[in-house]
Parts: C-alpha cells; structure tokens; sequence
C-alpha cells in the first residue's frame, strides 16, 4: 500500500518537497546540537525544560484525542464516524512519533534513551510513560495497517483485531495521564502538583485533537472527493464544545484555588504567567491570547447556529488549537520552573535554532499524515485528479 504514497500530482509533491526542506532544515541544526550539546538552546540549570518537552506534552494529548472517534465507532456503533476513524488512528501516529522525537533531541545524547530499556525502573513515572507511548504507537499501527488492507482487498478485518481495537481506548486516556503524573508528581514544583493536573490534560486533549481533525476533514474536503459526512463533523464539534468547556472550567478552579488560598508558592506561578514577576513578562501576552481563544472558541461552539456553518465551525476549531497550543505547548512547562524552588526568576526564550528544530519535527508530523491520508484517500479511490497546481 506504501506506493500508493508515491503518486500524485504537482501540488501534492510540492507539499512533500517543502516539508522534506523544513525537515532538512531542522536536521541539520540538531547536527548542530549533536555534536555541541544543549548548550545551543535556551535552557539553562533553571529551566531544563522548554520547547522540545512543552511540543511533547501537547502532542500527547493530540495522539489520545484519537480515542474520542475509536470509541462512539466501535463500542457505540456510531457508524457516522466509520469514514473518520482511520484518520484519527493516522494522526495519533504522527503524533506520537513526533513526541517520541521531541524526547530524543531533548536528551542531547540519542543513546540516553536506552538506558530506559537497559536499566528499567518500574517504580519511575518516565519509565511507565515509555511504556505507553510505545504500546500506544504499536496498537495504532497494528490496527491502521489491518483495517486498511482488509478495506483494500474487500474482505471484513479479523475478528482478533477488535480486542485490539478496545485495548486501545483505555490506553489511548492512559498515555495523557501518564504523562501528566511526570509532572505532578514533582513536589517542589508547585505549579504542577495538583491532583486536577491529568483531567485538565485530558479535557484539553479531547478537544484540541479532534478540533485538528476537524480541521484536517475540511482540508480534505477541498482538495479530494473525500466526504466525511457533515453529521460526522458536526458531532465532533459537538466533542469539542463539551470538552473545551471541561478545559475552561478546570483552568478557572485552578485560578480560584491559588488566588483564593493566597499560598505564595502557588501564587508566584500564576503571576508569572499572567501578569508577569519581576519584571519578566515574556508569557504574558502568549497566555491572554491563549485565554481570549478560548472564550472565543467557546461562544462559538455553544451556538448551534455558528457551530452549524463551516466557516465559524473552522475559526473556532482553529482558536481551540491555538489556545491549548499556547497553553500546553508554551505555557504549562517553562511556568513550572519559573520560579525556582529558591525562588529566581530565570528568563527562558527559545533560540533560533531550537525553533527550527522544532519545526522540523512538525514538518516529520506533517510528512506522515500527508502521506498517511493520501494512501487512504487512495485506498478508497477518493483522490481527485486535479489540475497540476
């Protein structure tokens, strides 16, 4: 089925050969970073993790979001979802070789990985969230290359596969949840340690991840005969909309809680990030912006009237994305040490070449979903045979 990923027209390989660029790009400032260490960043002994860890801790949620269609599908039997499904299953893939990848350009040495699997730990929390991110990606591409070829051939996939399928579901809630006991499980780092920390990673997750898919369905719309059914996508909203509201509201107890107790450990954290602490204010823009995108997004998706037009539906999709990327993707990790448990104040900001590797990572992502829907589109006989353009 792979060469079916080899054909297309010229915009399809223009695409390829931008991001194969951006990759490029990206490759060769991680040499950079290989052979000179982390150094070429923007960490430093107080902040130890910035924008590669922050990329990781988004994308996770953006690959557990794919449990949000697999479920209605296969133990609901919402058959609307049925034309959707496998995309979903694509893009937590992508994402979760994108966060698999963020994880080694931030160990500086790739070799360090191995020390997880040589030298075990079960009683780490990284260990465990090796464990499921790894069985996370190996359940998705055992059930996306079965399903697909039994689609492909005519035939009903086997029976063995929909055990399969169910044990992803479980897995795909315990991979975010994971992921955030690393961090609330730091007791000196007041910011994460709150026992609200994996819900809001999960609310924020299932409406960030299929607010993408949506986003992804109306691309594909435009560009191929692929109809995914405007009942599909309108449900998916309706996901987003309960779950962005979940988002919004775990946020405000957050807030209530720390100004409310007055704790200044807890306070100096959300000062910080909002209203900025001595002096440094470089989050506080990103996060008011991340705020009024959700709000938006949230009066939008309330309204049957605008979530039911494509254009406010694609706008309001868009702000849920921008809002949690902000939120997790920038936010969320350098807040935790900033302050320090001594109580500094550290100035982070990504360099130059840390954000180009970090796009780089993206364009990967991106490369694979291309050419992950392109052989399903193809599969189905839904490409369009456009114009070269």
């Amino acid at each position: 089925m792979f060469e079916k990923a080899l054909s297309g027209n010229r915009g399809y390989w223009g695409w390829i050969f931008f991001l194969l660029a951006v990759i490029g790009v990206g490759f060769v400032c991680y040499l950079k970073q290989l052979t000179t260490g982390l150094g070429i960043t923007g960490m430093s002994r107080d902040v130890s993790w910035g924008l590669y860890i922050a990329q990781f801790t988004f994308l996770v949620g953006v690959a557990a979001s794919a449990v949000m269609v697999v479920l209605p599908y296969y133990l609901h039997n919402t058959k609307v979802f049925g034309r959707i499904t496998i995309l979903g299953e694509f893009l937590a893939i992508a994402a979760v070789t994108m966060c698999l990848t963020f994880i080694i350009v931030d160990l500086g040495q790739p070799g360090r990985a191995f020390n997880i699997i040589l030298h075990p730990t079960p009683h780490s929390i990284l260990f465990w969230d090796m464990v499921v991110l790894s069985g996370y990606l190996l359940l998705n591409v055992v059930i996306t290359h079965v399903t697909l070829d039994a689609e492909r051939t005519g035939e009903a996939p086997p029976k063995w596969i929909k055990p399969v399928i169910i044990l992803s579901i479980p897995w795909a809630i315990s991979i975010h949840t994971v992921t955030a006991f690393i961090y609330s499980g730091l007791a000196a780092r007041p910011f994460w340690m709150t026992a609200i920390l994996a819900p809001r990673f999960l609310a924020s997750a299932f409406s960030s991840g299929p607010a993408l898919l949506i986003l992804f369905c109306l691309i594909l719309m435009r560009f191929t005969r692929f109809d995914p059914g405007w009942e599909a996508i309108q449900k998916m909203a309706l996901i987003v909309t309960y779950a962005m509201l979940a988002n919004i509201f775990f946020i405000l107890m957050e807030v209530f809680t720390t100004f409310y107790s007055d704790i200044p450990e807890h306070l100096a954290h959300f000062k910080y990030l909002y209203w900025g602490l001595d002096g440094h204010h470089e989050l506080v823009p990103f996060m008011w912006a991340s705020a009024i995108l959700a709000v938006f997004s949230a009066l939008v998706l309330v309204n049957p009237k605008l979530r039911m037009q494509r254009s406010w539906l694609r706008w309001a999709c868009l702000a849920v994305v921008a809002s949690v990327w902000l939120e997790k993707g920038l936010g969320m990790v350098v807040t935790g040490f900033v302050p320090s448990p001594l109580g500094g104040v550290t100035q982070y900001l990504p360099t130059l070449r840390e954000v180009l590797i970090t796009l780089g990572i993206y364009a990967l992502g991106a490369l694979m979903i291309t050419g992950f829907y392109h052989i399903a589109l193809a599969v189905r006989g839904e490409l369009r045979s456009a114009s070269p353009s």
